[in-house]
């Protein structure tokens, strides 16, 4: 058993989740899955981001009390994931009281080492992106490069992180490291910011009179911590990180921080500089997924096009939703939310192919056999070829975070199953009498859509369970059951398609 450290990003709680969040919970929780079948140990973190002058801003807007808004909005995030079956094994918030000490400690800490300072501050600031940016950052246009609105000129004093003091280090630790950010666009994006400028230092404080919400900062209580600084720290006061050493070095580094493509800047330049200044390995994996999109423009809170995911598990249900996010596109690419599309992915996968084969086999069980089956096969020849392939690419699929691909071999598994059904034509056994073909042929379609169930398990954990249930099997889903032949018997339990057709009109 190895451990493995997954997370997502803090999501930050001016207003509530849409599918844009559901979508980065959903990759880990089906790598989380993944890892548990395969026996790991495994630490799902997610949470929320509860500082800044926007959630203020926002609070002020709602007219409620800062906190009392940060603990309303944050519940509508764990509302969602338990919707959706994530399962985090930790919710953080950055307002937990072991989370304001290890920010606190990190900024002490650097302190001492001589790499935080005090001077006057010369540039602009974005509000809504929560950054700063120089005159070269920004260039002709005046704009915030992220979000394009109107930046604010400042001259103040605040503190600042040596950022720049480690650029050769992180230059030199990306060359020895091509995978450190994946996709590898994002890698080769990193890399040639590093080679086109130069790093300025990190601006990581704000004066109280200007942001009243944030943690306070330890050495000079007239200024607040900057609230990106603040959150990345999430990642290690979660595990232990100056309050549980022995858990902290059990769970340190992180094996996978998965993020969106917008906020890469911060964990592949500020967050391994951080961890290296406070003598720490970085995380092992840094993963930018893509943006779902509707039209052109990138779905976001400010430009008023979200998905809500609570509707669409109304409609569609849980599975389908997860099982058409995982499929339509590789992660890492952005995708554009299509409810045509969605629909089809539902009718065509997983009503027609999965559903129609796991209702038709269960069907002919009863029928033929009184639904039990007591007697194992071996594996039918047509099932050999699409099985091997399944067997063969479904783990090097997962472990490099190829969900879409994974699911294509299952579903050619599947394929091969349907079409064994059509070209074996089980009435007319029936009707010749050939108990003992059909029996086999009963059983290794039942056998077959046991092993898709385990394969399946991380994508769409609700149906996966179902089939076992319908199945009549008691025992735990894992790739060790992989194996042809494992199960002798099967007591059927049928209960209502899995996936019934949705009327596109």
């Amino acid at each position: 058993m190895s451990k493995f450290y997954v997370t997502t990003p803090i999501y930050y709680v001016n207003a509530n989740p849409h599918v844009g969040h559901a979508y980065t919970n959903i990759i880990c929780d089906c790598i989380s899955r993944y890892k548990r079948i395969k026996g790991d140990e495994v630490f799902f973190l997610t949470g929320t981001d509860e500082h800044g002058e926007k959630i203020k801003k926002a609070a002020d807007e709602a007219g409620e009390d800062v906190k009392a808004f940060v603990d309303r909005v944050g519940q509508n995030f764990k509302k969602l994931w338990e919707r959706l079956n994530i399962s985090y094994d930790f919710f953080i918030r950055t307002t937990d009281v072991f989370h304001i000490k290890a920010v606190q400690e990190v900024i002490k800490a650097l302190y001492e080492k001589g790499d935080i300072y005090k001077t006057t501050y010369h540039g602009f600031y974005c509000t809504p992106c929560e950054s700063f940016w120089t005159d070269t950052q920004i260039k002709e246009a005046g704009i915030c490069p992220l979000c394009g609105r109107e930046l604010e000129k400042l001259e103040e004093e605040n503190y600042f992180f040596r950022l720049s003091k480690y650029e050769d280090w992180l230059k030199d630790y990306l060359k020895k490291n091509p995978d450190f950010i994946r996709p590898k666009i994002r890698y080769n994006e990193v890399k040639g910011f590093l080679e086109t400028q130069k790093l300025s230092d990190l601006c990581i404080s704000r004066p109280k009179r200007r942001v009243s919400w944030g943690i306070d900062f330890p050495i000079d209580d007239n200024y607040a911590v900057y609230v990106w600084f603040d959150a990345l720290i999430n990642y290690i006061s979660a595990v232990g990180f100056a309050v549980e050493g022995k858990r902290f070095n059990k769970l340190w580094p992180a094996d996978i921080h998965f993020i969106g493509k917008d906020i890469l800047r911060h964990h592949a330049v500020f967050w391994p500089i951080m961890l290296h200044a406070l003598g720490l390995e970085p995380p092992r994996i840094i993963f930018a997924h893509g943006w779902w999109k509707m039209g052109e423009d990138k779905m976001s809170k400010s430009k008023g096009n979200i998905v809500d995911p609570l509707v669409l598990i109304g409609e569609i249900g849980v599975d389908a939703l997860r099982y058409f996010l995982l499929r339509e596109i590789p992660v890492g690419l952005d995708g554009n939310f299509s409810r045509s599309v969605l629909l089809h992915r539902i009718n065509s996968d997983l009503a027609n192919d999965l559903g129609n084969l796991v209702y038709r086999t269960l069907n002919m069980a009863e029928k033929y056999l009184e639904g039990k089956i007591t007697e194992s096969s071996p594996m039918p020849e047509e099932f050999k070829k699409a099985f091997k392939g399944l067997e063969k690419n479904y783990i090097s699929c997962m472990d490099k975070v190829e969900f879409s691909s994974a699911l294509e071999e299952i579903f050619k598994f599947i394929g091969a199953m349907n079409k064994y059904i059509e070209d074996t034509k089980p009435w007319i056994l029936w009707k010749e009498k050939k108990i003992d073909c059909l029996k086999a042929f009963i059983y290794s379609l039942l056998e077959g859509i046991r092993i898709v169930s385990i394969y399946l398990s991380p994508f769409i954990p609700e149906t996966a369970a179902s089939i076992y249930r319908q199945l009549g099997i008691e025992k735990e889903l894992n790739l060790n059951g992989i194996k042809w032949g494992i199960s002798k018997e099967f007591n059927i339990k049928k209960e209502k398609p899995l996936f019934p057709r949705i009327d596109v009109d």
